[in-house]
């Protein structure tokens, strides 16, 4: 990694003190922020972040890497308006508290905030008075993802609208990470162009270890398809499971489903599973080590991405798509405008929420291996050479510079 080398000797960040505040993942498992850290860290900066304990994850403070992390308990996972409540409150209590410890025995003059939820400019209020720069790390459209979790508007939807411009209107800085995600910063939140900083979720090339392919995924089965993500009800998992029905009954094709990772809709979904028939023919890993991914995604003939197609997953960059690069796999996904930005022409792209032409898509890969094999080539050195973490080195120093003042 030139680039982090390069910060690491020049230390460009020397003697600043930055804290990073992130709810929704723990530390070191969010990678976007966990490469974040390693990299403000290598570029002279001392780090402190808070984030939740999670599974794996549960010492309230570790120093990994040089990075200070402190982690508070959050309630299970939220259903429902009320679980949310319940959640962010709690959240916001021990972020509160725990910045203020951390000012005292560690001092900042940074706070990074990292959505969702966009509240955490309530935190920055508090240090802005005592003159503490705000960076707004903008992982989410909050409220595309509401009105995707719960299909509607209403009184809700509105406070997530205020939220967020309340939370572009207080940061000195705000880092996107892709172009949709910085066009909303300028339009709804107001900011101006040079306050915005790209900074793509690129995956980290020394980190992830391609493996020998471990038949055993197969299940006995001609070939497989692989997802890794979170087991949630926006992510389109059902859509796969219908297109993986279509794949196995209606076309009579012996194919295998592994889909790895956790979340609050995994039960519903295995149940789903089991309702189509297609136990056999679909895996679910739970969250799973690093070693069960790579090898998981190292087996894979395909991989796959159900994002339905609205507001939300059409802006998004989804880390997924970009890992499924990185192992030089074919890609299927429904047509999305960042989806497409990503991938180009590592990835074939099925008409929006169209399982049939999903199915039809995957199945076209399965049979020309070829085709497939230039496809994963395409999308690894687009990876190598454009989208890795190395290439948003130098964009994220650059923010940092300039919220400085």
């Amino acid at each position: 990694m030139p680039r982090l080398d390069a910060a690491r000797t020049e230390k460009p960040l020397a003697g600043r003190k930055i804290l990073i505040i992130v709810e929704n993942l723990p530390l070191p498992f969010d990678r976007r922020v966990w490469h974040e850290s390693r990299t403000l860290t290598a570029a002279g900066a001392q780090v402190a972040v808070i984030c939740p304990t999670g599974k794996g994850y549960e010492a309230p403070y570790e120093e990994i890497d040089g990075v200070h992390i402190y982690r508070h308990r959050l309630p299970l996972d939220a259903k429902g308006a009320s679980g949310y409540l319940l959640e962010y409150g709690a959240a916001l209590f021990h972020e509160t508290r725990l910045a203020w410890k951390i000012l005292r025995k560690h001092g900042f003059d940074t706070i990074q905030g990292c959505n969702p939820p966009d509240l955490i400019f309530l935190i920055a209020w508090q240090f802005k008075l005592l003159g503490k720069r705000y960076i707004f790390d903008h992982h989410d459209i909050n409220p595309e993802l509401y009105e995707a979790k719960f299909n509607k508007r209403g009184f809700f939807w509105r406070l997530m609208v205020l939220f967020e411009r309340l939370n572009f209107w207080t940061a000195d800085v705000v880092i996107s990470t892709n172009r949709s995600y910085r066009q909303i910063a300028m339009e709804r939140g107001k900011k101006k162009s040079e306050d915005i900083f790209v900074v793509r979720s690129g995956p980290d090339l020394n980190r992830l270890h391609v493996m020998p392919p471990n038949p055993d995924w197969k299940n006995g089965c001609d070939a497989m398809v692989g997802y890794v993500g979170v087991m949630g009800d926006q992510e389109g998992i059902d859509l796969l499971l219908e297109s993986a029905r279509e794949i196995v009954f209606d076309r009579g094709r012996n194919l295998q489903f592994v889909l790895v990772g956790g979340g609050p809709a995994l039960e519903d979904l295995k149940a789903l599973a089991a309702k189509l028939g297609l136990q056999d023919h679909v895996t679910f890993t739970g969250r799973a080590p690093d070693d069960v991914l790579f090898e998981v995604l190292s087996s894979a003939d395909v991989c796959v991405n159900p994002d339905r197609v609205n507001p939300m997953n059409d802006k998004s960059t989804m880390n997924k798509i970009l890992e499924y690069m990185a192992f030089s796999k074919p890609i299927v996904q429904f047509e999305v405008t960042e989806g497409r930005y990503s991938a180009e022409d590592a990835s074939l792209y099925a008409e929006p929420n169209n399982t049939t032409d999903m199915a039809a898509k995957i199945l076209s890969l399965i049979d020309d291996p070829l085709r497939a094999a230039e496809m994963g080539r395409i999308g690894r050195n687009r990876v190598e050479t454009e989208l890795s973490w190395d290439y948003q080195v130098d964009t994220l120093i650059a923010a940092y510079q300039r919220a400085k003042g």
